[in-house]
C-alpha cells in the first residue's frame, strides 16, 4: 500500500477522533477500526461521484459522507444544534446520507429495500446492451446490528430472494456499550447467515494490511445469485494504547492525554487537531476526477438509451407517473352503503396501480385480509425481479424499514399492509418514515380484535365502522363505549 493511502486511512482515524472529542460526546471506536474499510470503499470500490451524490447509478453505502456540503466547519460542529453532523446521520442525499437509519438494525433492513428497488428497476428498465441500472447496495452493520431482531427479518427475506447486489460487512469488533459481547451474545453468526442463504466469508488476514483486504473485498464482490456477509474482525479504537479493544472506546471520547498518545502511536505530526495533510487533500482531489468520468460514461449510456427507447427514457426520467387527469379518471366511484374498506382499497389498486408501475409493495402475510394483491400482479421472486408485489411473509418490522429504503432508492415508492394491532411491530420504522418525510405509500390496516369469549371482529367488514358488541367486546362504534368501557376504540376514534 502506498504511504499516501496509509496516511489517509490514518487522517480518517484522526478526524474521527477529533470530532468526537471536540464534541465531548460520540463513537470514536468503530471508525478508527473500520477507517481501512471506509478508505477503500470510497476511494476504490465503490461507484459514486462526489459532485454529485444523487447519481442515479451510484453505489449506496449506509452511511457514506464525504462531499462538498461536510464542510471542515460541519465537522467541527458534530452533534451541535443546527449542524448537519447529526450524532447518527440524518437523511440527506444532497450529503451523501441515504436515509435516517436511528437505531440499530434499521439500517440493514433498509439496505434490503435499496437492494429490491435496484432489482426492481433494473428489471424494468434494462435492455440488452443498456445496462443503465446496475448499482450495488453496501452496508457497514455491527454487533447490535446482528443483536436486533429486525436485522433477521430482513436478512432473512434478502437471502430468500437472493439479492446478489447486496454486500454486508459485518464490523465483528465484539464490543458493545456494556463490555464484551460474550456477555449477551454467543450465537455463530456466519451459521445463522448460510441458513438465511447467503454467501459468508471470514476475513481471516492481516485487517491492517489494506491491500490484501482490498484483493479479498474484490473477489466477494463478485459472487452472484447469493447476498454476501463478509465478516471483518476489526479492532475497535484501533491504535489507542490503553483502549482499543475495550469498551472504553466504543461510545465515548479517548480524552485529550489518550488522543496525543494515539496520534503519536500512528506517528501522526503534527498532533494538532483536524489536520489534513496536503498530499491526503490531493490524493482525495484525483479520486474526484476519477469518480466523474464514471457518471459522465453513464450520462453516455444514458442518451444512447434515450435515442433507442426514447418512451422508457422518458419513464426513467419521470419516475414513470402518470397525469392528474389520468389518476382521476381511474379512480372507481362506489355508491353509497355498506363496504368494507379493504375490499373499497383492493379495488382502487386493481384501477390504478397500472398507472404507477414504480409503485411496488404487499402484505406481511395477509394478503386476502388485506386485498392487497391487485388485479394481474406479478410476485417479486428471484427468477422475476420484474414482479410488483412482495411477499414479505410474517415480518412486520422488516416490511415497513424495507419499505423506507425502497421509497429513498430514486424512482420507486412502496406500500404495505397487515392488522392495525400488528402495526405495533412495524412502529420504529414507520416512525423513521415519517421524521423524514418520506413518501412511503400508504399502509393498509385491518383493525381486528378479540372478544373474552373467543370470537374475532374486524372494524373493516363495515363501512360505517359498527360491529357487534357484548360487554366484553372492544367497541368501535363512533364515540366510543356506550358502556362506559375502557376500550381501545376510544383512541381510534379521538
Amino acid at each position: 500500500m502506498k504511504e499516501t493511502e496509509i496516511r489517509a486511512v490514518n487522517t480518517i482515524r484522526c478526524l474521527s477522533a477529533d470530532i468526537v472529542q471536540k464534541a465531548k460526546s460520540g463513537h470514536p471506536g468503530m471508525p478508527m477500526g473500520m477507517a481501512g474499510v471506509a478508505f477503500l470503499l470510497f476511494a476504490k470500490l465503490m461507484r459514486h461521484n462526489p459532485q454529485n451524490p444523487k447519481w442515479f447509478n451510484r453505489d449506496r453505502l449506509l452511511h457514506l459522507c464525504g462531499y462538498e456540503k461536510m464542510t471542515m466547519s460541519e465537522l467541527k460542529s458534530f452533534r451541535q444544534w443546527g449542524s448537519l453532523t447529526a450524532g447518527h446521520p440524518e437523511y440527506m442525499p444532497d450529503a451523501g446520507i441515504e436515509i435516517t437509519t436511528g437505531p440499530l438494525g434499521q439500517g440493514i433492513a433498509n439496505a434490503v429495500g435499496l437492494a429490491m428497488a435496484a432489482k426492481y428497476t433494473a428489471a424494468y428498465f434494462n435492455e440488452s446492451g443498456f445496462p443503465l441500472v446496475t448499482h450495488k447496495t453496501f452496508v457497514i452493520a455491527g454487533d447490535g446490528c446482528m443483536q436486533e431482531g429486525i436485522s433477521g427479518e430482513a436478512c432473512s427475506l434478502a437471502g430468500h430472494l437472493k439479492l446478489d447486489n447486496l454486500f454486508v460487512i459485518y464490523d465483528s469488533n465484539s464490543i458493545t456499550i456494556d463490555g464484551s459481547t460474550s456477555l449477551s451474545f454467543s450465537e455463530d453468526v456466519v451459521m445463522r447467515y448460510r441458513a438465511y442463504g447467503w454467501h459468508t466469508v471470514v476475513y481471516n488476514g492481516d485487517t491492517e494490511d489494506i491491500s490484501a483486504v482490498e484483493a479479498k473485498l474484490r473477489s466477494e464482490m463478485e459472487k452472484q445469485d447469493k447476498p454476501v456477509l463478509f465478516v471483518f474482525p476489526s479492532v475497535i479504537g484501533y491504535g489507542s494504547p490503553n483502549k482499543a479493544g475495550t469498551k472504553d472506546v466504543h461510545g465515548s471520547p479517548l480524552g485529550d492525554e489518550e488522543l496525543k498518545l494515539t496520534k503519536q502511536n500512528w506517528a501522526w505530526i503534527p498532533i494538532a487537531s483536524f489536520n489534513i495533510p496536503a498530499e491526503v487533500h490531493d490524493y482525495f482531489n484525483g479520486i474526484k476526477s476519477r469518480l466523474q468520468k464514471t457518471e459522465a460514461d453513464w450520462e453516455q449510456l444514458l442518451e444512447k438509451y434515450r435515442q433507442s427507447f426514447p418512451e422508457k427514457h422518458a419513464q426513467f426520467i419521470s419516475g414513470a407517473k402518470p397525469s392528474a387527469e389520468a389518476f382521476s379518471k381511474a379512480l372507481p366511484v362506489f355508491d353509497s352503503g355498506e363496504m368494507a374498506t379493504r375490499s373499497a382499497s383492493g379495488k382502487v389498486l386493481d384501477a390504478v396501480m397500472p398507472l404507477f408501475p414504480m409503485i411496488v409493495g404487499g402484505s406481511a402475510d395477509l394478503t386476502p385480509s388485506n386485498n392487497t394483491r391487485f388485479k394481474d400482479v406479478q410476485d417479486f421472486m428471484p427468477d422475476n425481479y420484474k414482479g410488483r408485489y412482495i411477499r414479505y411473509g410474517v415480518r412486520e418490522h422488516a416490511m415497513a424499514a424495507i419499505n423506507n429504503g425502497i421509497s429513498v432508492h430514486g424512482l420507486t415508492r412502496a406500500y404495505g399492509a397487515t392488522f392495525l394491532c400488528f402495526s405495533d411491530y412495524a412502529r420504529p420504522a414507520i416512525r423513521l418514515a415519517a421524521f423524514v418525510s418520506l413518501s412511503v405509500g400508504v399502509y393498509r390496516y385491518a383493525r381486528q380484535y378479540r372478544t373474552g369469549r373467543g370470537r374475532s371482529y374486524s372494524s373493516a367488514g363495515r363501512a360505517s365502522g359498527s360491529i357487534a358488541c357484548d360487554t366484553r367486546t372492544a367497541c368501535l362504534a363512533p364515540g366510543g363505549c356506550k358502556r362506559n368501557r375502557l376500550c381501545m376504540a376510544d383512541d381510534f376514534n379521538r
